[in-house]
């Protein structure tokens, strides 16, 4: 079994690939030709943590991936980072295990950014005047990052609830070429973007329906587990276009949990993120329609992320 380095998955992850691999994950997902068994969820409310066990294999692919990742909130005033994880990849054919990427959650996060790229890229207005980023952690910043290949907006607006994190997160925006406006009053966010990311942990709502503006599209990546909020249901409720990772999951957990929940939305208001690439259902229409894509994870981004990672070292 041969072990890679974050610092050697970094340098030669091919990005390009990457997106193509996880476009096709997705289609194959809502095609019902992905095994993904349950996710395995671990709740540390005294440490501020939480981790996930995620597996999947995709029909006819040489290898299946098991996958580990944590979040533990409170790292950073540690001196820590705030994800963490790795990522197994196993023969299909033999079981022998491949490859270990201790990637410490990397490859988590950059499948992420990159599934947000692909949303934004799909259901993001003509013209984007300003992008709104909730968070100032590591997928915020990746988030952005992504965002600069689908839209040549420069401009940028971010909410955060610390001064520290969002000079920090100033200076990493203007190192990649944006104008920098910060806030601690997500109202602003709304009110000067059209294309918005949420990437927080928060366990209530941060962004409310009567902020945003017609035609907004909004990417929600933060509530990945069970408790977890950041929208206004009603907000959800209000949206044209509601796409999902995966319908089951984000029924369970995840924004369109809430809406569901509380009788604002039926499952027949939402589709897939596979399906609208393979174009089984409508993206948005007109530039006066709110989009939102729901991003709770699914484990074929960590099994197409990681077989990419590794024909991206082996060649």
């Amino acid at each position: 079994m041969k072990v890679f380095s974050k610092e050697q998955i970094i340098s030669q992850l091919n990005l390009e690939l990457a997106v193509q691999r996880l476009e096709e994950g997705f289609i194959a997902f809502s095609a019902g030709k992905v095994q993904v068994p349950p996710v395995q969820a671990f709740a540390f409310t005294t440490a501020n943590g939480d981790c996930c066990v995620k597996s999947a294999y995709v029909e006819g692919s040489d290898t299946f991936t098991v996958k580990i990742s944590t979040g533990f909130y409170d790292n950073p005033s540690k001196g820590l980072e705030s994800n963490d994880g790795l990522m197994m990849v196993l023969s299909a054919t033999t079981g022998q295990p491949l490859a270990l990427m201790q990637d410490e959650g990397w490859l988590t996060c950059i499948r992420t950014a990159l599934a947000g790229r692909i949303a934004a890229r799909l259901l993001a207005p003509k013209t984007v005047k300003a992008i709104g980023i909730l968070g100032a952690g590591m997928q915020a910043r990746m988030q952005l990052e992504q965002l600069g290949a689908v839209t040549s907006c420069r401009k940028v607006i971010v909410w955060g609830r610390s001064e520290s994190e969002l000079e920090a997160y100033k200076t990493f925006a203007t190192g990649l070429g944006y104008q920098v406006q910060t806030t601690k009053d997500a109202a602003d966010v709304a009110r000067a973007a059209n294309l918005i990311v949420s990437a927080t942990p928060s366990r209530e709502p941060l962004l409310m329906s009567e902020w945003v503006q017609p035609g907004t599209h909004i990417t929600a990546v933060g509530a990945d587990a069970a408790g977890k909020q950041e929208l206004d249901a009603a907000l959800v409720a209000r949206a044209d276009r509601i796409i999902v990772d995966s319908i089951y999951q984000c029924s369970q957990y995840g924004e369109i949990s809430h809406a569901l929940k509380a009788g604002l939305i039926g499952e027949s208001q939402l589709a897939e993120l596979g399906a609208l690439l393979a174009g089984k259902v409508r993206g948005r229409e007109n530039d006066d329609q709110i989009t939102l894509v729901d991003l709770t994870g699914v484990a074929v981004q960590d099994a197409q992320i990681s077989s990419c990672a590794l024909a991206s070292m082996q060649g």
